[in-house]
């Protein structure tokens, strides 16, 4: 007879290693601050809530995060209930949460834009995907003016779903040379365009939520590391899971550390402080990516089995990662034998996770997939 899957423990004894190399990573007394997390409800049935959230933030170790609500069903009109929701429990964290309002351009935006700046948000949110809207109609240059005269940053969702947004984002920003953005995701969308035409524009952040490491790792070639903050994202990414992407990333590309503790939180902290940006240096990384050849087979199965497990699809979910393990399988390892081990280690308890009739089993299944993806995209030293 078989002996059951203790889920609990499977998790915390594969997960173990991937903390340890977080502790040898972070700075020590870095600040983690999140730029982009979310409570309430959404439409696709995913919630959280305040103390979630809040237990999410301390397994990361981070003190702040910006929140904004998610694509609630309660949103019409103007979003007004959704953002008193998050305004609300903004005040019961204590100073940890910082809210953005979220508003549709389509629904009288300034007002309620206006409306949620007096009540104490700190910033604007827009998502052009959930609301269907492009950067070239004239509600658009009213948020920003409204930003730009309140002295806040707007964030933007400037990730998957998207059609090409980026030059109309970019003619848009460059009117208003005032404004700051936070380009959620990486600005996966549109990277190369968005990342090249506003290269000197003062006010530009990208934050680092994002599924694939090689999206981060190819942003740290285009981009100041003085603009690139951290963000996980929640209910959909962790924070410590995304902390740990940051510290491979950091490390892979030879960062120092005052430019990881600005990556971390010190960035996105002196903007809400009312510090303002620090100067900027060209970007840390040189454009070829350095991977072993044996990790990049065992990424590329890997980063597929991630979004299936997400989707709902556990057959194409386990397919991948039982090719991913096949490749973790090399008598002829070469330098990265320690690294195939631990990711095959990870992985081999995601698939067992993931036979388990439970949405915590498949949540778990996911957090080790990316992190296997990470240690493999960012095992040896980049070209810088």
């Amino acid at each position: 007879m078989v002996a059951p899957v203790n889920a609990p423990s499977l998790y915390a004894n594969a997960l173990a290693p991937f903390l340890a190399e977080v502790q040898n990573l972070r700075p020590a007394d870095a600040e983690v601050f999140d730029a982009h997390t979310h409570l309430g409800l959404d439409e696709d049935g995913r919630s959280l809530s305040l103390p979630q959230l809040l237990s999410q933030l301390d397994d990361a170790g981070a003190r702040r995060a910006c929140v904004f609500p998610l694509h609630d069903p309660e949103r019409t009109p103007a979003y007004r209930v959704p953002n008193d929701r998050v305004l609300a429990w903004a005040q019961e964290s204590e100073g940890r949460l910082l809210p953005l309002c979220r508003l549709d351009p389509a629904e009288d935006p300034l007002a309620e834009g206006e409306r949620c700046l007096a009540a104490g948000a700190r910033g604007i949110k827009l998502h052009p995907r959930a609301q269907a809207f492009g950067f070239d109609g004239p509600e658009m240059e009213g948020i920003f003016a409204l930003a730009e005269a309140a002295g806040v940053p707007i964030l933007i969702h400037a990730g998957r779903g998207l059609p090409p947004v980026g030059n109309d984002l970019v003619d848009l920003t460059l009117r208003h040379p005032d404004v700051v953005l936070i380009l959620a995701h990486g600005a996966i969308c549109d990277q190369g365009i968005i990342t090249s035409r506003l290269a000197d524009h003062p006010g530009v952040l990208y934050d680092i939520s994002c599924f694939f490491p090689l999206d981060v790792i190819e942003l740290l070639a285009r981009a100041p590391i003085e603009r690139i903050v951290f963000a996980s994202d929640p209910p959909y990414g962790l924070p410590a899971s995304s902390l740990y992407m940051a510290l491979r990333v950091a490390a892979q590309a030879g960062l120092d550390e005052a430019a990881v503790r600005g990556l971390l939180g010190g960035t996105i902290a002196a903007l809400f402080d009312g510090h303002g940006l620090p100067s900027v240096t060209p970007p840390r990384r040189g454009r070829s990516i350095t991977l072993s050849g044996r990790l990049a087979r065992v990424y590329g199965y890997a980063s597929l089995a991630g979004p299936a497990i997400f989707m709902g699809s556990p057959e194409q979910a386990q397919a991948m990662l039982d090719m991913a393990l096949a490749a973790c399988r090399d008598p002829d390892p070469g330098d990265v034998g320690e690294a195939l081990e631990a990711i095959e280690a990870a992985l081999s308890a995601a698939s067992a996770l993931l036979e388990l009739p439970s949405e915590d089993g498949a949540r778990a299944a996911i957090d080790l997939v990316y992190r296997a993806t990470i240690r493999a995209a960012t095992e040896l030293p980049d070209a810088v």
